[in-house]
Order: structure tokens, then sequence, then C-alpha cells
């Protein structure tokens, strides 16, 4: 049985090289147009030809984005940025659309093409005729069960994707046309506007000024807002369904998110690979995924259909456990100081934790800090200021510095 691909989102350059060096095999992105997250940072040409590099270093793969439903004119600019994407050594494009599809097989017949969850792949069928067209990859749709999965891969030898941790889209394989409708922010383009996570009330026609609660909560409620998908307990038979890879949701989330989710999911399939007949779920895992901004945690569509507890109507808001203060820039031996880039409001006498690329998390008090002047601090309020701090033992490069949360 062949080890499935961990495959994380990179927002921007900085969370493409968390992703890679907390444990993902590849990484998915997208430039300034052609994808479906306008509003996350995004890369720059230059950018995008420096993570495609950074992740060929690790030998580790990068997929770019190209998966909107482009209108006449989008299509003006799509060969030159196909031509440009083959040069820079992208590993494959994600694609939706089937006008794009048949360009990037004109243009750049040597790239390998994903079929992007957009396509809305819920079938066998659907599957095989992507791959009688020459895809290497389907991302299946998230309205999918585990049977059904199964069942596809009975039936076609293409490669297949599929979510498995990550906010889940109300709308059909997320195909909204909320955010058109109420914003003119077209969700197929890459501008939504999150309208499904917006408060809603009733108002009833001949009461124009009367706001009537969807359920009897006067809040309101959140009638589109769903539970986040994490499906790390269920490691064994997603691996036994034959999915050849688990893909991480959030290039607008965090780097803490990003690090955090990936190196769990990064553990759990190791140690199931390591001994198979002795997996057991351990609880550190989850405890780092509670750790992170999350709504709580569903199964979505893979047991069973869902239903009203796979939603949450009393409030948008997230929750988590700890917050992200600091990323070590380096480490030396000598002085046994960590140089920090500050990320959140932080002072001497906190506990922190210190959670790494690879080495163990361990816990340890601020005992002082120093600014670049080697003048003692208490607090480091500065957004991004560089400090120096005493560790209790070494730290990696990248290890990420936490608190409780308040």
């Amino acid at each position: 049985m062949n080890k499935p691909e961990l495959l994380a989102p990179a927002g921007n350059l900085e969370k493409l090289k968390m992703a890679l060096l907390y444990g993902a095999d590849a990484v998915f992105m997208g430039g300034k147009a052609f994808g479906l997250r306008a509003f996350s940072d995004n890369f720059s040409e230059q950018e995008l030809k420096e993570g495609i590099a950074f992740a060929h270093s690790l030998q580790k793969k990068a997929y770019i984005t190209v998966n909107i439903f482009p209108h006449n004119e989008d299509l003006v600019e799509l060969p030159g940025y196909l031509t440009f994407l083959r040069d820079a050594g992208a590993d494959a494009l994600i694609i939706a659309d089937l006008g794009v599809y048949r360009m990037a097989r004109a243009i750049v017949p040597e790239l390998p093409l994903h079929i992007s969850t957009q396509a809305n792949n819920t079938n066998w069928s659907s599957v095989l005729c992507w791959q009688e067209l020459g895809a290497q990859r389907v991302v299946l749709a998230r309205e999918l069960s585990l049977t059904n999965i199964e069942l596809i891969r009975q039936k076609v030898s293409v490669e297949l994707e599929a979510f498995v941790h990550g906010a889940m889209c109300i709308s059909y394989s997320g195909r909204c046309l909320m955010s058109n409708y109420f914003t003119g922010r077209d969700a197929n383009r890459g501008e939504c506007a999150q309208p499904c996570r917006w408060k809603y009330h009733i108002v009833e026609e001949k009461r124009p000024n009367q706001f009537i609660p969807v359920l009897e909560d006067e809040r309101g409620s959140y009638i589109f807002n769903s539970k986040d998908l994490c499906l790390l307990p269920h490691i064994p038979e997603l691996i036994s369904s034959g999915i050849n890879s688990f893909k991480i949701e959030g290039r607008m989330k965090s780097v803490h998110y990003v690090a955090t989710v990936v190196k769990a999911y990064r553990q759990a399939i190791d140690a199931y690979f390591s001994r198979p007949n002795e997996f057991a779920v351990q609880s550190e895992w989850m405890e780092e995924l509670n750790k992170v901004s999350h709504r709580e945690y569903t199964t979505g569509f893979y047991f069973n259909k869902t239903t009203q507890e796979d939603q949450i109507y009393g409030s948008s808001s997230y929750s988590q456990t700890h917050d992200f203060i600091g990323l070590v820039k380096s480490y030396d031996e000598s002085t046994q100081t960590a140089l920090v880039e500050q990320r959140n409001n932080m002072r001497v006498g906190q506990e922190i934790e210190i959670f790494q690329p690879n080495g163990a998390t361990f816990s340890q008090a601020i005992e002082a800090m120093f600014d670049m002047e080697s003048q003692s601090i208490a607090v480091a309020p500065h957004p991004q200021q560089l400090i120096r701090m005493p560790m209790k033992r070494p730290v990696e490069a990248y290890s990420m510095l936490r608190r409780k949360a308040d």
C-alpha cells in the first residue's frame, strides 16, 4: 500500500515554507490571477518561482491553481501565464474549467493537470472521463462518502485527491452564487465574500421592519455555517480507500494553522505506516488541532449524510486554545539563545510552548528578552520586532512560540 501524499495550502511564501518544513509532501498555491482565492496574499511571478524552487530543494512538489471559471476576457492573458508556469517548474496545474483544460493541453502539454474539486466529480464515470482526456489527478467533490470513493477507486486508475481537513463550503463543491448576488464579488472567479458566515434573520413581506430570527435565538441564526472537516482519527480508512493525496484546506489561514495541522497529519500518517496493526489516535494530535483557530469538527459526508449536527447555529466565531506569538529565525548554541520574530505581544514571565518542525514540543517561561541593541526589555509589543531570548534547549529555525489563549 503506497503512502498517500500530504498536500498543504500555501497562501504566501512564508506559509509555503512552513507547510513543507513541517511535513507536507506538496503544496498548492495561486498566482495573482486565475485562482479562486483573490483575497489571500497569493504569489507574484517572482514568488512563484521562488516557492517552486524551495519545494524542489526539499524534493517536494508545488501545484499551481488555475481554477477560475473564466469569461472570455479572462482568456486573453491565459496562454502567457500557462507558459510562464511551465518555465517556472510547476509540478502540476489545478484546473476546473474545460476550456482552460483544453488550452493547457494545447499550450503546455508536458505539464500534469489536476482537476479541481470545483469540477464537481461525484461519480466514477465523470472521473473516468477526465482520465480518458489525459488528466493525471482528479480532486474529488466534498459531497462523497468513503464508500463512493472506494467504488470510484475500483473503476479508475487516475490519481484521486480528497479533502481531509479544513473549512466546508455550504455550496455544492464550492460553486457559490451568494457572494456574487449580495456583493458583486464572484466566488467562481476568486472573490468570495463568505456571505455564508453572516448573521441572518427572516423579513416578512408585509412587515419590512420586523426582523424575525430563523431560530428562537435573539442573536439570529448562522444557517449556512458548517463545522470544519477533520478526518485525522480516520487515517486507516482513508488510506484503505485508495486516496492518493490527502488535501488540507486553508490558503487564507494563518502560518500557525498551516504548520500545526500539517505536522499533526504527518505524524498520524507516518505512525500508521510504521505500525499499521497497532495504529491508535494519539491525544496530542487532536490537542494540536484544537490549538489553532477552527470551528467544531465534523467528518462531513464521509460516513453519513450531513444533518443539522454538522452546522453551527449560534455563532460564526472560531475557537482555539493557543496563540502564535513568535517565530524562531535562528539559534545560537554558544549563547543558548534564539533570534525570534515577534508575531503577537509577548512579555517576560509568560509560559510558552516551542513547537518545532521536527523536534519535540517543549514548554518554558520567558526568562529574559533582549532587543537588537542587546538591551534588556520586559515586553515586545511591536509587530515583527526581532528579539533574542534564552532557550532551555536547542531549537530549530522556523519553530513557533505559542502561549495559551486568553
